[in-house]
């Protein structure tokens, strides 16, 4: 198991912003938060795979928006802001030096964050960031996987990942005033705090939470996992939250996992 990143850009403090006000952001502090997110992940049991750094694109900690992993089939994606196209071109390289197989989109945008997957079922939220062609395009190399490919409504948040994530036992947690429709989810599970609606399953029962929703946290915890709470407030000034900051690599080349 091996996790993708990319450290963050010294230009990070100039990230785009579109859901929230600007507020200044502390470069140093953020690198420090950063490489203790790899601790936390490194801890769980994961290798680390650095994506070549993009100091001159703000949002390139972000590596998650750039990519989207089926086993051993990356897609690479086109992102929805015009400033984040040449963030792609790392990823594609550090895969494929990986020995992946690389797939590209045909048309339109997605943002890897909005693509949230569930077994068998792809939920990409449609917004912002993610348009029809874009969304078109990405069910026509995803499908062919053996994946169904549902679009949803985003309106509230920058990316679908942003309102919504999964558990390891398939239900999805969000916090309510940001989903836009909780009824595409068979199981959905509020939680108390918007930070509580996005987690990382590391494996084992262990899930990645930002350490400001302590309170989901707890029910996490009520649930059987184990929590586990990294600082990361620099980069959810900017939109930002665990899943953004790495990709997950579950499966080696050659290999046909799904997931």
């Amino acid at each position: 198991m091996r996790a993708l990143v990319r450290q963050p850009s010294p230009r990070l403090a100039e990230g785009l912003v579109t859901h929230l006000d600007r507020r200044p952001v502390d470069v140093r502090l953020a690198e420090r938060q950063w490489h203790g997110y790899l601790d936390a992940v490194q801890a769980a049991g994961w290798g680390i795979v650095e994506v070549p750094a993009a100091a001159d694109h703000p949002d390139g900690v972000f590596v998650e928006d750039t990519v989207v992993m089926f086993g051993d089939t990356a897609v690479i994606t086109r992102p929805g802001a015009d400033q984040r196209a040449g963030e792609t071109a790392g990823t594609r390289a550090a895969l494929q030096e990986l020995g992946y197989r690389v797939l590209s989109m045909p048309a339109g945008t997605l943002d890897g964050g909005d693509v949230l997957k569930v077994g068998e079922r792809v939920y990409v939220g449609r917004g912002g960031r993610t348009d029809a062609a874009g969304l078109a395009g990405f069910r026509s190399l995803v499908e062919p996987l053996g994946h169904t490919v549902i679009g949803v409504p985003t309106s509230k948040v920058l990316h679908l990942k942003s309102a919504v994530t999964a558990l390891p036992d398939g239900s999805i947690v969000g916090y309510p005033p940001l989903v836009d429709d909780p009824s595409f989810f068979p199981h959905f599970r509020p939680m108390p705090e918007e930070a509580g609606s996005h987690v990382v399953d590391l494996g084992d029962g262990q899930l990645l939470i930002a350490a400001s929703a302590p309170r989901s946290g707890a029910v996490l915890a009520e649930l059987g996992y184990r929590p586990v709470a990294v600082d990361i407030s620099e980069f959810e000034k900017l939109e930002g939250c665990v899943t953004c900051l790495s990709v997950r690599l579950r499966s080696t080349p050659g290999t046909a996992i799904r997931g």
